[in-house]
């Protein structure tokens, strides 16, 4: 099952270091392009609101007719707006290419991880999509220290080329696999329907409250480590962070194939809000090291586990659903780190964010005991239905 998944892996890698790796060097592009770091940053929104808007309007058009030429047009369209932005001569064309970037991204999330489900058995569901989280969170762990290492000796033009250079490595191996990607199920009707019930609307809710809590938490990572007096472990805590990321997607999903996505999901978020807490209220740095190991785990982990409650029991409407899932993780993300600036900017100290990520956070526990009950009780009354049509009367 890996063999048939990694092109799509590769994909996601090109994916989770685009999607962040512009923040590391933000000064960089500002001084060339003769602007303000403010106006690059918003790059990053015009990233996330085409990503939220391509995602969950066009992936279901993007697979019409060949699930590889959908991925492959998605991903050309990501590789040439990346090649774009590493070329651009100034803010507008810049600010273009971000759009193009987003748009290309969304469809791809979706698409890719719609084509991993499909290719996997139903006994491999959940690790197939869990790879796809493996690719975004290694992209996000080893692709953007390094791209913003290649940044600062060779310039922010050639860490835009390091994202291409994966996107089109991607794309080449899809290319390679010919007609092998079947084709992705697709719901009838506008696809509206798919998201309309209480479980999946619901899980969207969920899926944007984690991007608040745990990607727009770690924005402030190093800020928070600074004022609780562990300044000199902040790099150590960024990449224990994203082992955890790197880890906690690997290893979930087989817990998801014969536990359930349904009990992982309480875990997984109970065990993001004890690392908050532990985070918020202690100063040592064993125990913030142990925290921000299973914060890293359990956010990235939540994320096909979240997809699988989901779409189990409606693989039909896998890629909407999964288009507004992530759609709705990263403008939660967006969303949590402007909460960040706007309580630091109110003078709250950094070290007492994640205060405020733990209380955000409760809600998210809430939820996720609320979508896993509804999908246990969607299984059995699929189950039930199954039963009841192979029974037939004499």
């Amino acid at each position: 099952m890996i063999r048939k998944v990694w092109p799509l892996v590769a994909a996601a890698v090109s994916l989770g270091i685009d999607a962040y790796v512009l923040a590391g060097v933000l000064p960089q592009i500002a001084g060339s392009l003769s602007t303000t770091a403010g106006a690059i940053g918003l790059g990053v929104t015009a990233f996330t609101a085409a990503y939220a808007v391509a995602g969950t309007t066009l992936s279901r058009r993007a697979t019409r007719g060949s699930t590889r030429r959908g991925l492959l047009l998605a991903l050309g369209l990501f590789n040439a707006a990346n090649l774009i932005t590493a070329l651009a001569p100034d803010l507008p064309v810049f600010l273009g290419s971000r759009v193009l970037s987003g748009m290309g991204a969304g469809i791809l999330t979706a698409v890719a991880t719609a084509a991993a489900a499909g290719l996997a058995s139903e006994g491999q569901r959940g690790r197939a999509m869990s790879m796809v989280t493996f690719g975004l969170s290694a992209g996000t762990v080893a692709g953007v220290p390094v791209g913003m290492l290649v940044g600062e000796q060779l310039g922010w033009r050639w860490t835009m080329g390091l994202v291409v250079l994966v996107g089109v490595v991607s794309m080449a191996a899809l290319a390679v696999r010919g007609g092998e990607i079947p084709p992705v199920p697709d719901e009838p009707g506008s696809g509206v329907s798919a998201v309309a019930s209480w479980q999946v609307l619901s899980g969207i809710a969920l899926a944007f409250l984690s991007g608040v809590t745990s990607l727009g938490l770690y924005t402030y990572l190093l800020p928070m480590a600074a004022d609780s007096g562990l300044r000199a472990w902040g790099f150590a805590l960024i990449w224990v962070w994203g082992i955890g990321g790197v880890a906690g997607s690997v290893l979930v999903g087989k817990r998801i194939d014969t536990i359930g996505a349904g009990r992982m999901l309480p875990a997984l978020a109970t065990a993001l809000l004890a690392s908050f807490a532990v985070v918020a209220f202690t100063p040592w740095p064993a125990a913030w090291l142990a925290a921000t190991l299973v914060w890293g785990a359990a956010g990235w982990a939540g994320v096909p586990a979240l997809q699988d409650a989901l779409t189990r029991t409606r693989p039909e409407a896998t890629t909407t659903i999964v288009a507004f899932q992530m759609a709705a993780m990263y403008l939660g993300s967006a969303a949590g780190s402007a909460l960040g600036t706007a309580l630091l900017g109110a003078g709250t100290p950094a070290g007492e964010l994640p205060i405020w990520a733990a209380a955000a956070q409760v809600g998210a526990v809430a939820l996720a005991v609320a979508v896993g009950a509804a999908g246990r009780r969607a299984a059995t009354a699929r189950t039930a239905r199954a039963r009841s049509r192979r029974v037939r009367p004499c």
